[in-house]
């Protein structure tokens, strides 16, 4: 098996090293791992493209390349560039380190990467690790992601729904508790949820020239979301896994919608 890693962590990130580790696992001794990261961190980019500027591309090893782009832009530059048009059987994208649980899925650079191989018709998984008081407590912050990690993304691969040739092909989120390995309790397949006092806003600063800047700021991460869904279940101890579509069409609106222009 032929794998392909990006995150959006950036090149150095230990949450790429969990991932790497997950993906010779089951690429097998005779499969092959490529990565190739952004250069430096992308959180937050979802799934930009980088459209208006060239990119520059490094050889770091042997299969690990270094790109000054998004995770999608790696996902191209993998896909079209570095394996010289041998696809990969999988993509993987990740470990990110804090949750893409709920509305973070929407702005998570990480799925951008699963995004893109999804829109290239290729099977794809988003892997996060939900952080916490009890994984500040550990030696490694990863640990569930590391442990478990493995058996998740085995189990999509020969039991999960792939849709092969579908024009908005599937792709998987997976965020791991914010526990221990050991706390664990299990996988529950969720919807993604929505945390309604995480909302995203602006803090601004003064730098000591007198200019003002302003800072992103995100709301609390501890608050569950609705039963059935993605960080309601990782709050609880579970792995979350969420079937995802590139479509974003409201599909439940349309017949309503269209009786209201008639």
């Amino acid at each position: 098996m032929r794998i392909l890693l990006t995150n959006d962590d950036g090149i150095n990130a230990p949450g790429l090293k969990v991932l790497t580790a997950i993906a010779h696992e089951i690429a097998g001794p005779d499969g092959e791992v490529w990565t190739v990261a952004p250069a430096f961190e992308q959180s937050g980019v979802g799934h930009c493209i980088s459209y208006t500027r060239p990119m520059m591309v490094a050889k770091l090893e042997p299969r690990r390349y270094a790109a000054e782009g998004s995770p999608a832009d790696c996902v191209l530059a993998g896909l079209y560039d570095v394996l010289q048009g041998a696809q990969p059987d999988l993509v993987l994208s990740g470990v990110n380190r804090g949750n893409n649980s709920a509305e973070n899925a929407l702005y998570s650079g990480t799925l951008g990467g699963a995004m893109e191989a999804a829109l290239q018709g290729l099977p794809a998984i988003a892997l996060s690790q939900y952080l916490g008081p009890e994984t500040m407590e550990l030696d490694d912050e990863f640990e569930a992601a590391r442990v478990h990690g493995t058996s998740v993304v085995r189990t999509l691969l020969d039991r999960g729904v792939w849709d092969h040739g579908s024009d908005y092909r599937l792709f998987y989120n997976v965020n791991f508790p914010p526990v221990g390995a050991a706390g664990v309790k299990g996988v529950k397949v969720s919807a993604q949820g929505y945390r309604r006092d995480a909302f995203f806003g602006v803090e601004p600063h003064r730098s000591p020239s007198g200019r003002k800047f302003l800072w992103i700021k995100g709301g609390p991460q501890h608050m569950p979301t609705a039963p059935g869904t993605d960080a309601a279940a990782n709050l609880d101890g579970f792995i979350s896994v969420t079937p995802m579509r590139c479509d974003l069409t409201a599909h439940d609106m349309l017949a309503d919608l269209e009786a209201r222009f008639a």
